[in-house]
């Protein structure tokens, strides 16, 4: 008998570039109204972007303003300031 692995489903962030397992990311997306919002379900319908949990990858993203391109819309300061608590949020667990 043979056993079968399910495979994990891998994300790359827009601020380090690396592959990671989609889990280990925060997604951002830009739902077909056009809000962009944090999706820590993984399921909202929408263009996504994944950013790992550190501050390092998202200022690489804001810096260079690759979110906004990947999502290909601006982004809010609001929006900005919830992925920064959400962060120091999953610090404190």
């Amino acid at each position: 008998m043979s056993t079968r692995r399910r495979k994990i489903p891998l994300r790359i962030c827009v601020g380090c570039q690396e592959k990671k397992p989609k889990k280990q990311l925060l997604r951002i997306v830009r739902t077909p109204d056009g809000n962009i919002e944090l999706d820590f379900t993984g399921k909202k319908s929408g263009r996504g972007a994944y950013v790992c949990p550190q501050h390092q990858c998202l200022k690489q993203a804001q810096k260079g303003r690759k979110l906004e391109k990947h999502l290909k819309h601006r982004i809010p300061d609001d929006l900005i300031e919830q992925i920064w608590s959400s962060f120091e949020a999953g610090k404190e667990t």
